[in-house]
């Protein structure tokens, strides 16, 4: 199974005649395989392949932590709200899967 090249998407902003509140989204690719399903090809289980922590930190501090597990679906999608933010501040999200891969993404807030 192939990773997707681009592992997120995230957009980040504060809205008109909101302080100090940014709202974050993104879209995380990832395949997010429970392990249960089989492939209709060849009826082999496919290999559980799912994140199981997910990470946000604005300017360098965690701000949510994420323990996700296998019932979460395929390229999941978040949507939050951090405090005390301000435009050009930093979201970064990071996470990592039980076979070891990790990724990161960054957005600044607009």
């Amino acid at each position: 199974m192939a990773m997707p090249t681009k592992p997120m998407k995230i957009r980040a902003w504060i809205e008109d005649g909101a302080t100090n509140v940014a709202t974050i989204k993104a879209i995380i690719f990832h395949d997010m395989e429970s392990g249960l399903r089989k492939d209709k090809a060849s009826g082999q289980t496919v290999p559980a392949h799912f994140i199981t922590e997910l990470n946000c930190d604005h300017n360098g501090k965690t701000v949510m932590t994420c323990m996700w597990g296998p019932a979460v679906s395929k390229n999941p999608f978040l949507s939050f709200r951090v405090k005390n933010a301000k435009k050009g501040d930093t979201i970064k999200l990071n996470w990592v899967d039980n076979q070891g891969n990790k990724e990161v993404g960054e957005s600044k807030i607009e």
